[in-house]
């Protein structure tokens, strides 16, 4: 039996953004895609909630989920058949990601690059809060 090399993939993955409220359920169905290639996922992160350029589907809007795995190049086909036939995947891009270091796999996406600017932004603003109770106390005294 000849034993092939799994090579490193990335995978862009829209997803229907009316059915990623259960989490649990969409990332369920995105490692039984892989698992059925005998991929093995490196990393998996929701990238962002867009609104889509066209409808697809009848969708207007999507959720991107980006994946790193390992897997057999000659069993990429059956993923992308799987997309095909899954009501809530709509789309699937895959790339080979053999020249990618783990910086580059672990880098932040959008959504958690804005969540850390909204971070500091809401703690201002706690601050101003704070500082306004301060004021109207000052006030009445």
């Amino acid at each position: 039996m000849e034993t092939t090399e799994k090579k490193l993939y990335e995978a862009m993955f829209l997803i229907d953004s009316a059915q990623t409220s259960d989490w649990d359920k969409t990332i369920s169905t995105l490692e039984t895609v892989l698992k059925k290639v005998d991929g093995e996922i490196v990393s998996m992160k929701k990238w962002s909630e867009r609104k889509l350029a066209y409808d697809i589907k009848g969708k207007s809007r999507g959720t991107y989920i980006l994946c790193y795995f390992r897997a057999d190049g000659e069993r990429i086909k059956e993923i992308e058949t799987a997309v095909q036939l899954s009501e809530q995947i709509m789309r699937v891009l895959i790339l080979c990601a053999e020249d990618m270091d783990q910086e580059h796999i672990e880098k932040e996406t959008p959504d958690e690059r804005a969540e850390k600017q909204n971070q500091p932004v809401q703690q201002e603003n706690k601050e101003v809060e704070t500082t306004k109770e301060q004021v109207v106390a000052q006030e009445l005294t």
